[in-house]
């Protein structure tokens, strides 16, 4: 059997995950639903757009395959005092949903960017 190419290589590298990404957190940063938290608001106006897109993109590609290493912050650290609720984590997910239909991501490549999303939220999402 062939080497099955990775998601980083399905998704386009990252070029395409850049794009993808860029629309997206333009997407999450002006979305009232995510922005009713005043923390995440504050963070949101706090983080450099630019950085935080080139933190994503880069995490992106490292969790698909790609050469890329990711130097950010782990989720827990970065989420925790955001205190994000479960309604605001389903906005989040409703906003990469959107992004994916705009690019038109196939839906085997979208379950495993869903996955890999929802691996992280017990790491982002406030226990209560």
């Amino acid at each position: 059997m062939a080497n099955q190419p990775s998601l980083y290589e399905r998704l386009g590298g990252v070029y395409a995950i850049a794009a993808v990404v860029d629309d997206f957190i333009d997407r999450i940063m002006i979305d009232s639903r995510l922005n009713a938290n005043p923390k995440v608001d504050e963070a949101h106006h706090r983080v450099s757009k630019a950085g935080f897109k080139y933190l994503v993109t880069e995490q992106v590609c490292w969790a698909a395959g790609g050469p890329q290493c990711y130097t950010g912050r782990s989720m827990r650290d970065s989420h925790a005092h955001l205190d994000i609720t479960e309604f605001e984590w389903q906005a989040f997910l409703d906003d990469l949903r959107q992004t994916f239909d705009k690019f038109e991501v196939p839906a085997a490549e979208r379950a495993e960017l869903l996955a890999i999303v929802e691996s992280t939220k017990s790491d982002i999402v406030r226990a209560i």
